[in-house]
């Protein structure tokens, strides 16, 4: 996840020092700020940095990802508008998130597959997650994940503009959701220190639970429009998302001990991609 460009805040965050006189409760404004400044190339500046703000931000996380889905739906619709067809939309739609993340999910996504693939301990897997460069097992992920969600989008964006364009949100809101539950309370951090440990178990259980159920009450909202039909689809690609990067989740905190930046960004791309793949059946 892309580290605060607040000037106040360290490039590459620790486990945040919360002294006891800023242990108060975060606002919901703070923790806006927080999953803007911290999950997207967006000029927000953190305010604060501690681990209530951590956790209203990590709560807040699926708004970011609105806003994500957001833009790039927009960019999607705008070159259909424009007479582009619908693979050069889904290859636009698929390059806004990477742009607005300055890449950072997707690099999460390939050391989280070199680090799984080294089938070393935990303590060697995490150097190689460490290492700038990505390995045959990173490559792979990339290729295959990128080209399914091309491939979903282009054809969601076949069966109309409208569920194109909800598709790209629904799993840019699934995507930061997956970061809110695995950011909750009992999930271990790998490292002392970064952003993963920074953010890691601050969100209560009951507070991911419910932030699952309001995604996806949202996305059902959103698609009634549509259909009763996608309703259901995108209820579906809220949970399938959920389930994938669940699966993953377990498998990286036993491999390496708990979560890390990369690991988060891993979750983000599998949740996006599991989205948009039952987003594009049916």
């Amino acid at each position: 996840m892309p580290a605060p460009s607040s000037p106040e805040t360290p490039e590459t965050p620790g486990t945040p020092e919360v002294p006891a006189s800023v242990e108060s409760p975060a606002s919901a404004a703070d923790g806006l700020r927080f999953a803007l400044g911290t999950l997207t190339v967006l000029p927000v500046r953190i305010t604060r940095w501690d681990r209530p703000a951590a956790r209203a931000g990590m709560l807040c996380a699926p708004v970011a990802g609105l806003a994500v889905g957001a833009a790039a739906a927009a960019v999607g619709l705008l070159l259909l508008l424009l007479g582009a067809g619908t693979l050069l939309a889904a290859v636009a739609t698929v390059a806004v998130p990477a742009v607005l993340t300055r890449g950072l999910h997707l690099d999460g996504l390939a050391d989280t597959a070199d680090g799984l693939g080294s089938a070393k301990p935990a303590e060697d897997a995490l150097r190689i997650m460490k290492q700038s460069d990505i390995g045959p097992f990173g490559v792979l992920a990339l290729v295959l994940v990128l080209l399914a969600q091309v491939a979903a989008l282009a054809q969601a964006y076949g069966d109309g503009w409208a569920r194109g364009a909800s598709a790209a949100v629904v799993a840019a809101v699934a995507a930061r959701l997956a970061l809110t539950l695995a950011a909750r309370a009992g999930v271990p951090p790998a490292r002392p220190e970064g952003l993963g440990a920074a953010v890691a178990g601050t969100v209560p259980v009951a507070g991911a639970v419910g932030a699952a159920l309001a995604v996806a009450g949202l996305a059902a909202a959103g698609s009634a429009l549509l259909g009763a039909e996608d309703v259901l689809r995108a209820v579906l690609a809220v949970a399938s998302a959920v389930a994938a990067a669940e699966l993953l989740l377990r498998h990286c905190v036993r491999r390496f001990g708990g979560v890390t930046g990369d690991v988060f960004g891993g979750l983000a791309e599998t949740a996006a991609t599991t989205a948009l793949v039952v987003s594009c059946l049916g």
